[in-house]
């Protein structure tokens, strides 16, 4: 491997965001964001969709009175490579966060520093999960973009010990509740300060172990105690996000403010709900990708709808820099796209398709409570702990080259309504194909292989055009000389 030097990070990223260009008009107000993502909600995870015992009241009206996604699709089943997403626009392969716990490289130009070059006020706040959350690490995040932060090194629950842009902090009640507090707090002063804002808002529920208060757990008491937790944490975030929105008018803000909510990937097995999807969690069928999600912004997008339109959370990068109105300079290839013509109306289908690719490398553990633990006993004492592996130090590192004619694991190309999966045997690689209508067959079961498949021999084209420019990406060709040392 060769090491790129955070001096030589710096370099690359300040090249790529020296071209910013603020391109609203001179009396344009730029709207404010606020990015809410839970943590394993699947798509099924929801009164509004139908699911028989969840209460969540304040999601239900968000999804009444906003605009809609249904087959909204997370980046990638599983949460750091989908997060990674928001930020860049970028499928998580192409910049090495193949799974869970793997950083984000610190290469990549982020949402955060765009807007944060554009003027804006910008602050992380709850589950962080692509590096680390010390003052020293090159992939904090303070290092990425964000002006304020308090977060956790991955998902957290009650009374959480937090990083405050650095400093191990110990809270006390549910984290929800106390994630929305210092959002609030953070857009309270961005609005006296009267400068637009960036609120990243990243729930850790409702995530395994499954830790809700005692008055969340209460409608569930019949229920089996996995379950009366795994509720109650997302009651406890469906309150929190109702204090959320009630602030926001309260503050005035909601008219300038896009909310948009959504979750990280698809469903838990056992207590989780797809919807009737197939797969969950970890897996590239609809069940493990599609997810919840709903946006607001009554100062311009004022009718409520529901869009069947396929999204994915690449396309919050893309679409967030347009309803700012800012261009970054030279961007590395974007797998998103603005969403902004179909939010508006007046586009009724996708402008290109989806590619998704789980493979590469398994995930990284971070033991986020007892690293938070010892870092605050540490910093007790005077003391900055140095493990590399918790600082993310080789975050921008770049690996061998990976070969461009060989994509080992799971990948699929949606071209709605088609699906196409290719599977790669890592140790042969021997090549298997799937392809499925997904209006007709949501649940993926029927193969259409060999039946009606005029359409196959293109989208397979395509798939392994993307996957190759993913590899190329992934082996550091976006970053010039600089970044590939």
């Amino acid at each position: 491997m060769n090491t790129i030097t955070i001096r030589q990070i710096g370099i690359v990223a300040a090249g790529l965001l020296a071209g910013i260009i603020a391109a609203r008009s001179a009396a344009a107000q730029p709207p404010n964001f606020v990015l809410v993502m839970a943590d394993d909600q699947g798509w099924g995870d929801m009164a509004y969709q139908g699911h028989p015992r969840l209460h969540t009241p304040n999601f239900d009206a968000f999804s009444r009175e906003g605009i809609r996604f249904d087959r909204f699709y997370a980046a990638a089943p599983v949460c750091s490579p989908t997060r990674g997403s928001v930020l860049t626009g970028r499928t998580p392969n192409r910049f090495g966060c193949f799974s869970w716990g793997r950083p984000l490289r610190p290469q990549e130009v982020t949402l955060a520093e765009v807007l944060q070059t554009a003027g804006y006020a910008t602050g992380h706040f709850g589950k962080w999960h692509l590096g680390s959350v010390q003052k020293g690490s090159p992939v904090s995040p303070g290092a990425s973009g964000f002006d304020e932060w308090v977060s956790s090194p991955n998902f957290f629950d009650l009374d959480p010990i937090l990083s405050v842009q650095g400093r191990a902090t110990q809270f006390k009640g549910d984290s929800s509740d106390i994630t929305v507090e210092l959002a609030l707090k953070f857009i309270g002063r961005s609005l006296q300060q009267k400068r637009p804002f960036l609120a990243v808002v990243w729930f850790g529920s409702p995530h395994s172990p499954y830790r809700a208060l005692e008055s969340d757990r209460q409608r569930y008491l019949d229920l089996p105690e996995a379950e009366q937790n795994f509720y109650g944490e997302i009651t406890a975030m469906d309150r929190a996000f109702g204090r959320l929105r009630q602030q926001l008018r309260e503050l005035g803000a909601t008219t300038s403010t896009v909310l948009w909510y959504c979750s990280d990937n698809g469903a838990l097995p056992k207590v989780g709900s797809t919807g009737g999807k197939r797969g969950f969690k970890g897996q590239i069928y609809d069940g493990g990708l599609l997810v919840p999600a709903i946006l607001e912004w009554p100062g311009s997008l004022r009718q409520p709808q529901v869009i069947a339109v396929p999204g994915v959370t690449s396309d919050i990068y893309p679409t967030v820099l347009e309803l700012a109105g800012v261009k970054p300079g030279p961007q590395p290839p974007l797998d998103g796209i603005s969403l902004l013509p179909v939010l508006k109306g007046g586009r009724q289908e996708r402008a290109k398709p989806i590619g998704f690719w789980q493979g590469g490398g398994g995930g990284i553990g971070v033991a986020a409570k007892e690293w938070m633990e010892e870092l605050l006993a540490a910093q007790a004492r005077g003391e900055e702990p140095n493990d590399p592996l918790r600082l993310a130090t080789d975050a921008g590192k770049i690996g061998a080259p990976v070969p461009l004619d060989r994509f080992p694991g799971h990948s699929a190309w949606l071209d709605w309504p088609l699906k196409l999966h290719r599977i790669e045997n890592a140790r042969t690689g021997a090549v298997t194909w799937e392809l499925y209508d997904l209006a007709s067959d949501p649940a993926e079961a029927h193969d259409l292989r060999g039946k009606d498949d005029r359409r196959r021999p293109g989208m397979q084209s395509a798939l392994e055009t993307w996957l190759k420019s993913v590899a190329r990406s992934l082996n550091g060709e976006d970053y010039g000389p600089a970044g590939r040392r």
